[in-house]
């Protein structure tokens, strides 16, 4: 029987698209960049700051994510953009999510990468980002503390904001998470 509550709760997460299935390609992108932009839109609004260190960086990634918790597991998924200041290179990406516990709920959220360097971003891009555990972190180390209030530090040069529907998130909890890039929509 647990079993089968696991599978349920993650089929539904994961069965649950931020994207119309049937949709042509450029307007699952049109979709996706959507989503990007409302997810900088909150945190504009939410963290007012955050629009300097957001232009000023080497790039950034926005995504708009979705997750379920049922009784002992969960999951979710999300997409959106990694875009390179410089360049204005734009890449699709997506996320997943699946996490054990007990809990019950669901769960919209928003996330906001910032990269300091282009290395950073580009091995984002490359390579994805994986979480496993939970992640809490201060929002200042060294002097670039100012620049990024409310963000927490998740790698070198790598800053991470996290937006709930009730604002900025002071804490990061994500349990096996992986963000990868969408090889349909790039």
């Amino acid at each position: 029987m647990n079993r089968r509550m696991v599978v349920l709760a993650l089929t539904c997460s994961f069965a649950l698209p931020v994207i119309a299935l049937g949709a042509s390609k450029e307007e699952k992108q049109a979709e996706v960049r959507k989503a990007a932009q409302g997810a900088l839109a909150s945190l504009y609004k939410a963290q007012p700051s955050a629009r300097k260190a957001v232009e000023s960086a080497a790039g950034y990634g926005a995504f708009s994510n979705f997750g379920m918790k049922i009784l002992l597991a969960g999951g979710g998924s999300g997409e959106g953009v990694a875009v390179n200041n410089k360049t204005k290179a734009m890449t699709y990406m997506k996320m997943a999510e699946v996490q054990a516990g007990l809990g019950m709920g669901v769960k919209k959220f928003q996330v906001v990468w910032v990269f300091e360097n282009e290395a950073a971003l580009n091995d984002f891009i490359k390579s994805g980002w994986s979480f496993g555990g939970q992640a809490t972190a201060a929002a200042k180390a060294g002097g670039k503390g100012s620049a990024y209030q409310g963000a927490i530090a998740v790698g070198p040069g790598v800053w991470l904001y996290q937006l709930t529907d009730k604002g900025l998130a002071v804490e990061l909890t994500a349990k096996g998470t992986k963000y990868y890039t969408d090889d349909e929509l790039n």
